[in-house]
């Protein structure tokens, strides 16, 4: 298709200085942070406001040209990735913060603005919860697109809880409201069904979120066991006993030996596994509850338990969480890392099939990870300069996915689909559901111009728009499915 006109108009839209089509340039755009799949866009264009984005999503509809909507890059699933004779458009010029309400516990920003933003925004007294380990730098467009998480939606929930309202570009260009400030709108829950479409429905050019009062205390402790069997048998016994904690984060040796020489923040290197345990709310409430999830750590055997005595300490404790995914830089200067979900109750025994896996594949895999609600994010370490090991971690990954769905859980925890896990939809949704999917995909992108080639799993309905082929490599069949 020529699409060298609508590049002339994106200039129009946008000016020239905010359209990218050099090659060298392009390639910064070709991939988020799953650099397994990389594809170059036929242009980049940054427009400067919701306005301008209109207008940019009326001209490749025009021109039946296909789109991506890019936040930060930040990613895991290859849901910004680039359709290679499509447009991408990159949201980091709308940083506008548009109102704050803290009356009403409400804010309203443009998608650019970064997560950790919207918390200092409202703070001291307010915070935002869904609290991503890339916060300082993931953007609410991008938390949107792929109902974003963090360590603390265990107790709080995830970004489709905090959404409220929505300005939305369709496919067309015809710009949408959806919800508003109140907490529930009445008529059909558009907004939920946008929050975690990864891009499909359409564009988010301003989001209403809900925030919270900050809580009275918090309490934070770090516990050591000498197995992965135990940390999980203490966060089932902490779960069963009907506390309610704001996070449960677990870490086991690999991915403790790599935070702890980046961050030096004292985690021991001879336990297997560390269990990070916050509580907040109410003094007494966060006390009772403190001691009882200690005792519950060592009635599971936990070599050690300490309780930050100040903030600093409580900081130093999250260090070395949030920098466990680019600390694993120290073990492997590439790896893979996906993302699924299986019942808290089942992690030892997911956990000792993965340890086998790595046995069997020769791959360590280091396992940093929800352990509240089972989400799993293990990362799969491999010598990116031996030819066929990025298709083996891949391999070994996808065959980490099953075993989760296997035990009743799910390909995705809060990644999403992208085009990294679409292969694995069947093995979770039968053909009526994946058809009712697409149905209400159609119903916002009749033409399929909105991110095609993401989520669902083979071409299906309303014009979209095919993309580069790619087999996958635990495909049986050997037809090759559409990247």
């Amino acid at each position: 298709m020529d699409v060298d006109p609508l590049i002339h108009r994106l200039g129009e839209i946008a000016g020239d200085e905010h359209v990218v089509t050099h090659p060298h340039q392009l390639r910064t755009y070709e991939s988020d942070g799953l650099l397994q799949y990389r594809v170059a866009p036929r242009a980049v264009v940054l427009p400067g406001s919701a306005q301008e984005v209109r207008q940019v999503v009326r001209a490749c509809f025009e021109s039946s040209v296909p789109w991506v909507a890019r936040g930060a890059g930040t990613g895991l699933s290859g849901g910004a990735l680039p359709h290679e004779e499509g447009i991408l458009i990159v949201l980091s010029r709308l940083r506008r913060i548009v109102e704050v309400d803290l009356e009403n516990q409400r804010i309203v920003v443009e998608p650019g603005v970064t997560n950790l933003e919207v918390s200092r925004a409202v703070g001291p007294t307010h915070f935002y919860p869904p609290d991503p380990s890339s916060q300082v730098v993931c953007s609410i467009g991008g938390n949107v697109a792929e109902n974003s998480g963090g360590a603390h939606c265990f107790k709080y929930g995830f970004t489709t809880n905090y959404v409220t309202g929505l300005e939305v570009v369709l496919s067309d260009g015809e710009l949408l409201e959806l919800g508003g400030k109140e907490l529930d709108s009445p008529g059909y829950d558009l907004v939920g069904a946008f929050v975690g479409s990864e891009g499909t429905l359409g564009v988010a050019t301003q989001v209403t979120l809900r925030v919270v009062p900050v809580p009275e205390t918090i309490r934070t402790l770090v516990a050591f066991f000498g197995h992965t069997d135990e940390a999980g048998q203490a966060v089932t016994e902490i779960v069963a006993a009907g506390i309610v904690p704001a996070a449960i984060e677990m870490m086991d040796r690999l991915s403790i030996q790599a935070t702890e020489a980046a961050t030096h923040a004292g985690y021991r290197l001879d336990a297997a596994a560390a269990l990070i345990v916050e509580l907040d709310g109410p003094e007494a409430e966060c006390a009772s509850g403190l001691d009882e999830v200690v005792a519950h750590c060592r009635a599971a055997d936990a070599i050690e338990v300490r309780v930050a005595r100040d903030e600093g300490e409580r900081e130093l404790f999250w260090k070395a969480r949030r920098a466990a995914f680019g600390a694993m830089g120290r073990i492997s200067t590439t790896y893979y890392v996906q993302d699924s979900v299986l019942p808290r109750t089942r992690l030892p025994e997911v956990l000792r099939l993965i340890d086998e896996l790595s046995a069997e594949y020769g791959m360590q895999v280091a396992n940093v990870f929800h352990a509240g609600d089972g989400n799993l994010h293990p990362l799969v370490c491999y010598d990116g300069s031996t030819t066929g090991e990025a298709e083996r971690a891949e391999e070994l990954a996808g065959r980490i996915v099953k075993a989760c769905v296997d035990a009743g859980g799910s390909i995705t925890g809060e990644h999403g689909v992208g085009v990294d896990k679409k292969h694995y939809m069947p093995s979770m949704f039968s053909e009526p559901d994946l058809d009712a999917f697409q149905r209400l995909r159609c119903s916002f992108d009749p033409d399929g111009l909105a991110n095609p080639g993401k989520v669902m799993p083979t071409p299906r309905l309303c014009g979209e728009v095919p993309g580069p082929y790619r087999q996958h490599p635990l495909e049986r069949d050997g037809v090759a499915e559409r990247m």
